[in-house]
């Protein structure tokens, strides 16, 4: 397993990443149309922009095969106006390589990243029936809010996060 930044040409297999990890980390909190009608080439174009975007830091997981097999980014959102502040705003991984310390290597790559930024706090948003908040809270985010959110045409509850010391998700 290696863990990479992405470039351009990595757009196709992180869309499908996406695509895939959605419709099983969702299932059961979105809608199973909107899932269903999810699209690789509608994720690939979005990814080939966020990819070319400089604010944006992506990383993917490659598998012995050399296949996408997880990504991880990160980025200031324009709703956070704090100080010395940025968002870890995905990480995904295909259910099949989930558990297995890959989500771990993409959160301390990506924190190794915003500490050499000189970032002092991480914000993450989950949905509050996403498993993964859990995740999050192992490595030490501390819940700060909660907002609702339309996605799919269903209201569904986010939470947000807040990490104070990136130092210590490195470190764990």
């Amino acid at each position: 397993m290696k863990i990479r930044q992405a470039n351009i040409e990595d757009a196709q297999g992180i869309g499908k990443v996406h695509v895939d990890s959605w419709r099983t980390t969702y299932k059961g909190i979105l809608p199973d149309d909107f899932l269903n009608n999810l699209s690789y080439e509608q994720r690939t174009e979005l990814w080939k922009k966020n990819i070319s975007d400089a604010t944006n830091y992506v990383l993917v997981a490659e598998n012995e095969q050399d296949e996408i097999i997880g990504f991880a980014t990160g980025g200031t959102r324009k709703t956070n106006s704090v100080l010395n502040a940025t968002d870890l705003t995905s990480i995904y991984l295909l259910e099949e390589y989930q558990g297995k310390g890959i989500g771990k290597k993409l959160l301390k790559e990506v924190f190794t990243y915003f500490q050499q930024k000189g970032y002092k706090k991480v914000f993450v948003e989950v949905l509050a029936d996403n498993k993964t908040r859990d995740f999050y809270e192992y490595y030490g985010a501390q819940y700060v809010n909660n907002v609702e959110i339309k996605i799919g045409g269903k209201i569904v509850e986010e939470l947000i996060y807040v990490w104070n010391d990136i130092n210590k998700v490195i470190k764990k």
